[in-house]
């Protein structure tokens, strides 16, 4: 397993290795990298020399751009900050690829690049559901392995400790989307220092990672061990499954109202809890309490 350094993570505002309906996400086998998307460009999250960049068609979306950018590097993983958390015998960072997506290139093959150099201008993918955020998806490959198959990637694990933030799923809404509301809760802490990342805790405080449950597989950024039990807001949501955590079968509401769920992530700005829910009448201002029920037939988008 891939240990990507902090000094590749506190570069962006948020990641998120499972909240995603795509295979290449599985078991943590990417990375979304979200913001910031002002100023000098994309920052790019490795260092090395650009392999190729192609463009292909995305899906037709009214909200998306047309195109989607594929961006390899061969990766100089030591001046990436890489680490690698399995047997010596293994290691693959001597010939490693990295698969960048969603970031219209200014570069070409041929060029250097070294963290945090701009690679261009991120884009907002047909692959997208319309309540996601522009980011960069990163994984990793093997020099042997094929870079422009969607699946075949690593598993990464980010290599800082996310701290777990307790909620009892009311809030008040501060961003109004057409198919999302952000509320102002749960916060951030006097605990929390600047450049720390905090995630939204299970009821039993382990972070949780990816969307609940509209993707159907989610994660873990807390040490747990396999088979544990976890609930949020009084609800059993799944089992690990090493860190994965296969959702198990309930409905997410929003004062009353089935929604399509939440989206979870690492932040080290303010967490703010996003509520995935298309179709609403929310406004700035209105108070939500969100809450999990049992169910039999959850909404499932993958």
């Amino acid at each position: 397993m891939l240990r990507l350094p902090r000094s590749m993570l506190t570069r962006y505002e948020r990641f998120s290795l499972y909240n995603s309906p795509y295979p290449a996400h599985d078991s943590g086998c990417a990375i979304d990298l979200y913001g910031p998307e002002a100023g000098s460009g994309t920052p790019s999250p490795v260092a090395g020399v650009v392999r190729e960049t192609r463009t292909v068609r995305a899906p037709d979306k009214p909200y998306a751009h047309d195109e989607e950018y594929l961006i390899l590097v061969d990766v100089d993983a030591e001046a990436t900050g890489l680490g690698w958390a399995g047997s010596p015998d293994a290691d693959p960072r001597e010939d490693l690829v990295a698969r960048i997506l969603h970031v219209a290139p200014e570069v070409r093959a041929g060029d250097e690049l070294a963290v945090g150099d701009s690679l261009g201008r991120l884009v907002r993918s047909g692959f997208f559901a319309p309540w996601v955020s522009n980011h960069i998806h990163l994984g990793f490959r093997t020099g042997d392995a094929n870079p422009h198959r969607a699946q075949g990637s690593l598993p990464v694990v980010a290599d800082v400790d996310v701290s777990a933030l307790p909620w009892d799923g009311r809030g008040t809404v501060v961003e109004v989307g057409e198919t999302f509301v952000r509320l102002d809760a749960p916060t951030r802490n006097g605990e929390h220092g600047a450049g720390e990342f905090v995630g939204l805790a299970s009821d039993e405080g382990v972070v949780l990672d990816g969307g609940v449950a509209h993707y159907g597989l989610g994660g873990t950024l807390s040490p747990v061990a396999d088979e544990t039990p976890l609930s949020l807001l009084g609800t059993e949501v799944g089992r690990t499954d090493g860190r994965d955590v296969p959702w198990g079968s309930f409905d997410v509401f929003a004062n009353g109202d089935r929604v399509t769920g939440l989206s979870l992530f690492a932040s080290q700005v303010e967490f703010d809890a996003k509520v995935v829910c298309s179709d609403h009448e929310f406004e700035l201002g209105d108070d939500v309490t969100v809450t999990i029920r049992p169910s039999e037939n959850p909404i499932r988008l993958d």
